[in-house]
């Protein structure tokens, strides 16, 4: 019984000094949950990026004064901060290539704004729609439905290509022979790429080989989600369009020849053979491959609405008063909770 009444004695001795030292991690907690709560209630994205940095410096502001607060002697505690400073400072060193470097990284892409979730994107070799931009990485969806993880560093480091969103031009090349007029040739090309959807078609001739002659044609897409589909429906009419014309398509290695003074024959053509007509109504193949991108994009769009209702809401905050300027106010503060709510639900699906 003794020994209880003096170790209660000596916890109630402690309370006092362990006050500062509770008090600072109990602040320190609320802190980081007021920022969790606030990402969750503004989902935006630049919410999102402010509250990243801001638990980084909270988290180091109260380790900080957890140390202060430790009831230990000034020489201890100034060891210590001594201690987190190196620690602090060979942990930025060495990972300078790393973690500070893709933050860094991730905060100048986040201010150019070049491209957003839902974007087509490509980074030397890699080619897919953006699925998530975060502090460190960018996360692409590849044609073959994978996920790809870039380092902010990597895709900062090199050129990247960002397929416009309101539309690209779709190309492709095929090499014919000398024997053919290049008028010709042009026509057929440009008919291939209208019944492939594309609008005002052109074409370029891009060499002119030993056997062989390139061209290429191009055309506007206007719809760019369908990107892998229009550049195989161009390539599919092409080869109609020019078997039905009667052209035959070479390699550019196949070399013609005939001696000096000879008339010049032209390939013999061969009869089509009758194939069933391709469905176009069918399912996109997009829609299967980047699936995860579609939900990013109309994730991005949900929060962009976000961003404008709530810079509406302030707009109409600094307007006087009246019974319409209330109504306008109510109707908006319905969307704007509606819109959080389709936010969460589909931050869950995306993820």
């Amino acid at each position: 019984m003794d020994m209880i009444t003096q170790w209660l004695a000596e916890f109630s001795a402690a309370i006092p000094s362990l006050l500062p030292l509770l008090s600072s991690i109990a602040i320190t907690g609320f802190l980081l949950f007021i920022l969790r709560r606030r990402i969750n209630n503004d989902p935006s994205e630049g919410a999102r990026y402010r509250s990243q940095w801001m638990g980084v410096l909270v988290a180091l502001v109260g380790l900080c004064s957890v140390i202060i607060c430790l009831p230990v002697s000034d020489s201890v505690q100034g060891n210590l901060l001594t201690m987190l400073g190196l620690l602090l400072t060979a942990i930025i060193t060495l990972s300078s290539t790393t973690i500070a470097a893709n933050a860094m990284a991730g905060l100048m892409i986040r201010v150019l704004e070049n491209f957003k979730p839902g974007d087509f994107i490509q980074v030397n070799e890699h080619f897919g729609r953006v699925t998530e931009q975060d502090l460190f990485h960018i996360e692409i969806q590849t044609e073959d439905r994978d996920l790809l993880t870039l380092p902010n560093v990597y895709v900062a480091a090199n050129p990247v290509k960002v397929v416009h969103a309101t539309g690209t031009v779709v190309t492709a090349e095929v090499t014919l022979g000398y024997d053919l007029d290049n008028h010709h040739v042009e026509k057929v090309l440009k008919q291939a790429a209208g019944e492939a959807g594309l609008d005002d078609p052109f074409v370029y001739i891009m060499d002119l080989g030993d056997f062989s002659v390139c061209y290429r044609v191009a055309g506007f897409l206007k719809e760019v989600k369908q990107l892998l589909s229009a550049r195989s429906k161009l390539r599919r009419h092409m080869l109609d369009c020019l078997h039905g014309a009667g052209i035959e398509i070479v390699s550019p290695n196949f070399m013609n020849q005939r001696q000096v003074g000879q008339t010049l024959v032209k390939p013999e053509l061969r009869r089509r053979v009758a194939v069933s007509p391709v469905d176009e109504n069918e399912t996109a193949p997009e829609a299967i491959v980047f699936d995860k991108a579609e939900r990013a994009q109309s994730l991005q769009e949900l929060k962009d609405s976000y961003e404008e209702i709530k810079s509406e809401l302030s707009e109409l905050s600094n307007k006087e008063s009246s019974e319409e300027i209330k109504e306008l106010v109510g109707r908006k503060k319905r969307r704007q909770k509606a819109l959080k709510l389709m936010i969460q639900r589909f931050e869950k699906r995306v993820e």
